[in-house]
């Protein structure tokens, strides 16, 4: 089980399409577009916030369930970053400290250990794409989902940036398996394929080596 993690707009789904593509097997991809929390979130973030992050932590066992029924799988999000942006929304007081408890002790008990016939957890890697907060606003604009736009919204745009933030500092103490950074500065593989040849051939390095 290979899964993606990164910001919003760093490229994970097509990331994990092209790859599942590569190596011949399944994407099990995060529904976003049938998301009917993830709109209304953007646009009253105190009053749908929480809701959101257990519909998606719900969302995130159902993916890594689904996986668990294929011998290989690449999933475009990983569950361990999930926290990231509950910790940024409890930052920017979207969510108080008694929802922040409830969620974290609902993730604490998702994340016990599992007997050994049940579906693993962890993942056999996990590719982390790295992207500048321009990089990401480019993203975010080409694919054009409406709630997710800055159009001048600062209060938007500095929640991407605390997300940026949050993520370098997660993917540096991340320990549950092995890990890789794909530079998304360098390696445009949204949209030169090219890159996204150079990507696949790195990652492909990390898993059979």
């Amino acid at each position: 089980m290979i899964t993606m993690a990164g910001t919003i707009g760093a490229g994970k789904t097509l990331l994990a399409t092209k790859l599942a593509e590569h190596l011949g097997t399944n994407a099990i991809l995060e529904p976003v577009d049938s998301n009917p929390i993830l709109p209304k979130f953007y646009q009253n973030p105190k009053q749908y916030c929480f809701l959101l992050q257990i519909y998606l932590l719900n969302k995130r066992l159902e993916l890594i369930q689904k996986a668990q029924a294929h011998p290989n799988n690449v999933l475009d999000r990983s569950i361990y970053e999930d926290a990231v942006f509950t910790n940024v929304n409890y930052q920017l007081g979207n969510i108080n400290k008694t929802e922040r408890k409830v969620y974290e002790s609902l993730l604490n008990n998702m994340m016990q250990e599992r007997p050994k016939d049940s579906y693993k957890k962890k993942p056999d890697l996990l590719v982390f794409i790295d992207i500048d907060i321009d990089h990401q606003l480019e993203h975010i604009k080409a694919r054009g989902r409406a709630f997710e736009q800055v159009d001048h919204n600062p209060k938007r745009l500095d929640y991407y940036k605390r997300l940026q933030r949050a993520y370098q500092s997660w993917y540096n103490s991340y320990r549950e398996s092995p890990k890789m950074k794909i530079n998304g500065n360098r390696y445009d593989f949204v949209n030169h394929p090219d890159d996204m040849t150079e990507v696949l051939r790195q990652i492909e390095y990390h898993v059979v080596r």
